[in-house]
Formats: structure tokens, sequence, C-alpha cells
């Protein structure tokens, strides 16, 4: 795996993408998806065309030094190509960026998104979602030595949070009065180092995305915060609105992914945990912030 992968700057954007000002993804399918033409349009096709980064470890990415088709892997890709096998299609996936992707399912482009995307009520407005086939919660990336003075929610009021501008995770920390500091598609060393220096003292992200990132930086004194866990995730395969007979034919191979240990083999091989189960012990809830 690369450490030049766009981590925390295509991360922060997908695990998710922005929760509003998007006038893109505000956007309503044209009404053609409804009921079960999606459905019929792909078994006509004989493919279902998937919507993906390839630049999030270790959800989708490219295994290796070359950007082949071939290479392309991840969680979330090997989960979709299982439930493609499954309903006897083939599977492409389109690589766009993850601003890109809710925009192209409901234009069409792409039959369905899959890059650690949280199904937040929100969005469930505007989109189908398939059950969740990943379970996660936030954490922060801090320093070492003193958890970068960080050990409540609350003490994020006046730290410099990198991130994304419009994304979930910086709405958080905007809510409880941290300063977001925006990296555009800067690589995750930048994100990671600016912590280390003292140019900014958090990083507020999936868990499994964070551990990952900061494991790929063994020389920086970071570390992801011990004791916080908030705003319970669940991520899911993105639909046109109404896609309803699609949303059933996934759903049911997820479900028999889930009751053969499909997905638990899947989710130990890319994560090193068994992300597709709910975690355990006690996570935060955000109050006051509509996502």
């Amino acid at each position: 795996m690369k450490k030049v992968l766009l981590w925390f700057a295509v991360a922060t954007m997908t695990v998710l993408l922005a929760a509003c000002g998007d006038e893109a993804e505000n956007s309503q399918n044209s009404g053609e998806d409804s009921g079960s033409s999606k459905w019929e349009e792909i078994q006509e096709a004989g493919e279902i065309v998937a919507g993906t980064s390839g630049t999030l470890v270790a959800a989708s990415y490219y295994e290796g030094e070359e950007e082949n088709t071939d290479q392309l892997t991840g969680y979330d890709v090997e989960v979709m190509r299982e439930v493609a096998d499954r309903l006897g299609l083939d599977v492409s996936f389109e690589i766009m960026g993850i601003d890109s992707m809710l925009p192209a399912v409901n234009s069409g482009r792409i039959d369905v998104a899959v890059n650690d995307i949280e199904a937040t009520d929100n969005r469930k407005e505007k989109f189908n979602f398939s059950e969740p086939y990943k379970y996660s919660y936030s954490t922060m990336v801090v320093r070492k030595e003193d958890n970068s003075g960080i050990e409540s929610l609350e003490d994020l009021k006046g730290k410099e949070a990198g991130g994304g501008a419009t994304t979930i995770y910086s709405q958080i920390a905007e809510h409880y009065g941290a300063e977001v500091v925006p990296y555009g598609n800067a690589p995750n060393e930048a994100y990671l180092r600016d912590v280390d220096n003292g140019r900014t003292d958090v990083i507020v992200n999936d868990y499994f995305l964070s551990k990952f990132g900061v494991a790929a930086f063994p020389e920086f004194d970071i570390h992801l915060h011990p004791d916080l866990k908030f705003h319970p995730t669940e991520q899911a395969v993105v639909m046109p609105k109404d896609a309803d007979v699609l949303t059933e034919k996934i759903n049911g191979a997820l479900a028999e992914m889930r009751e053969d240990g499909t997905l638990t083999e899947l989710a130990e091989k890319f994560y090193k945990e068994d992300a597709s189960q709910k975690p355990e012990g006690e996570i935060q809830e955000i109050e006051g912030l509509d996502l």
C-alpha cells in the first residue's frame, strides 16, 4: 500500500461526502429509476457499474505501484464483486472523485456507489441505501505526548482540526468549536505531519481509516485518542432513490454474505477486525448536529 494514497484528502471527503452544500448531490433523480426499472436495466446489460475512488485504504485502493484495474481491491470493492457474482452479474468500477459519486448515481452515470459512504438521515431522503456492510465510529488523531490537550469533545473548542471543508467530520469539529484547516487533495502524510509538528492539533475521522493512516507513518508522534469514541456510523451501498427492486436484490446478497461468514472474512482481511459487526462498548452520540 502506498503512503502517498490520498487517505485523509479523500477519506475525509468519503468516508464520506459532504452532508450539505453540494447542489449536485441535492438534485433529484429524473424519475427513470423508480421501482423495478433500474434492476431491469442492469439485468439487460448483464453488468452493474459501481463508482469508487481507488484511493481509500482499506476500502477502495490499488495494490502495488501501478493503477491497473486488475489490482483494484479493498473491502468495499470486494464486497461489491461478491454481491454482483451472487446476482449473476459482471461488475465494472468507475474511478471517480468522492465528491462526484452521489451526483453520478443521480444522473445514471453509475448504478451504485461503494466507497465507505455513511448512510446519514439526510442522504436517505435522496438515495436508497442497502443494509449496512460496515459499522464504525469516529475518533481523533492527536499527539501522543498530551493527546493535543483534548480529553473530551468539548476540548475541541479553539483547536485547529485538519480536514475537508464540508465533510461530516469537519462539521463535528466545528460543532464543538474547532477551526477547520482545509487541505484539498493533499496526501495523508501532510495531514498527519501537521498534527505531529503542531501546525494543527487534531484530525477527526473514521476509526478504521484513521488506524491505517497512523500505522503508515510510525515516525510521527501521533496516535488514536485512547478514550474518545463518538458518532457511530453505518456504511452501505448507495443507489438511486426508489430503485427498490435493486435495493432488495443487493440486500438479499448481503444477507447471504453475512449469514455464511463472507462479510466477516472480507472485513478481517482488510481491516484486521470484523468491521461487518457493530463495535462493542459505549459510543457517544453527537447532540444537536443535523447530519
